[in-house]
Parts: structure tokens; sequence; C-alpha cells
């Protein structure tokens, strides 16, 4: 699904030769500052590589139309952006960029029940901790269904437990709809747990982990 020619980043990523596979679970772990979310944004073009070439589906993604890529290609961030006032804006947001109706109110909550966020879709999403503003956001993208999930430490705000548990739901939902998912984690643990192949992200270069069976 995306293959890295020869990719550099300015003086933040090298990647010599990469391939990662459709409707597989890719986990990239590493220290702080390895280029691991720079990658994640080269994937569907928020970044563009110095050098080098990145093929998604066999062709150049700077060929590719930016909106329809970022339909296809979705990336949440770390720290996600509240949109509007309520839980309920939140959801229903980029649903129009993606190209898809508004979720009906059943679709809306059984995304917050999935990931376990126990909240009224009329409550003022500001006042959300940061944990839940994360599950919101994981809940927002997975409704806009794209093709390839991009997160950025979705789940660093919780707690052990909580964060197995909603990782457990994500990674169940998007093996029965065949995504392709790659993450950023600190836990080498989830990682193990839920990654069919994890990166190593190293200063300047990156290697392959071992495949999980």
């Amino acid at each position: 699904m995306f293959t890295f020619q020869h990719i550099s980043y300015k003086d933040i990523l090298y990647v010599e030769d990469l391939h990662i596979e459709e409707k597989t679970i890719t986990a990239l772990i590493g220290e702080s500052g390895t280029g691991k979310s720079t990658l994640l944004k080269l994937m569907n073009h928020l970044l563009s590589p110095t050098k080098g070439e990145i093929l998604y589906q066999g062709s150049p993604v700077q060929d590719r139309n930016a909106v329809e890529l970022r339909r296809e290609v979705a990336m949440l961030s770390q720290n996600p952006v509240l949109f509007g006032d309520t839980v309920r804006d939140n959801l229903e947001a980029g649903m129009g960029f993606a190209g898809k109706p508004l979720p009906s109110e059943n679709e809306m909550k059984e995304a917050l029940h999935r990931y376990y966020l126990d909240k009224d879709l009329e409550d003022h999403a500001e006042k959300l901790s940061g944990g839940e503003q994360q599950r919101l956001a994981l809940a927002r993208i997975t409704l806009l269904d794209p093709t390839v999930f991009l997160l950025d430490e979705p789940t660093s705000a919780l707690d052990d437990e909580l964060e197995h548990d909603v990782m457990e739901a994500f990674i169940s939902y998007a093996g029965h709809q065949e995504k392709t998912v790659i993450f950023v984690t600190h836990s080498r643990a989830i990682a193990d747990e839920f990654a069919d192949t994890i990166l190593d992200i190293t200063p300047f270069s990156m290697q392959g982990g071992n495949d999980n069976e």
C-alpha cells in the first residue's frame, strides 16, 4: 500500500526502503524526536519529503489530489483539535470534507460507547479531560471511515488499563472492517499485542522490527 524509496525529510528522518502492506496494523515506536510523527505526515502529504518518493497504491503521494488523498488516508494527531461546542459537533465535524453524510444519533452513540466514553451528545467538548478528548477524536475519525488510519499516540493520555481496552476496541473494529492502520505509540506492550509489524524509529533512519504472530 505504501512504499518508501530513499526518503529523507530535512535532518529529522531517513527511510531507505520500506513497504507497508494493505489491511495490516503497523506500530511505530522509538524515542521522542526521531521522526515518528513526521513519517505519518508524509503519508498523507501534510509534509513533502526533502528527497525520495513515497508511493500510495502504486502512485506518488505528491501527485495525488491532497483532498482526495486525505479522505482515504486520515490522520489523528496526538493533541486533537476540538470543533464547535458539543460532543455532537465534534462527531459530525469533517463529514462534509470526507464526502460522507452526517452520522445518525445511534452511530454517534455507538462510537462513543466503543471507546468507553459515557457522554451525552450535547455535553460541552471543552469540559472533557485530555483522555476523554482523545477518545472523542478517535470516535470521530472512526465515523469518517477512511481506508487508512494514521494515529499519533491516540491513547497517550489514558492509564494503562483504559489504554489497552480502547486500543483493543479500535483494533477489533479495524480488523473487521479490513482497514490499514499505522499508529505511533509510547507503549511497547501495546505495540507487541496489537501490531502485525513493529517499526523501530531511530535518529535519521528507520529499521523494521519483527512481525508479531
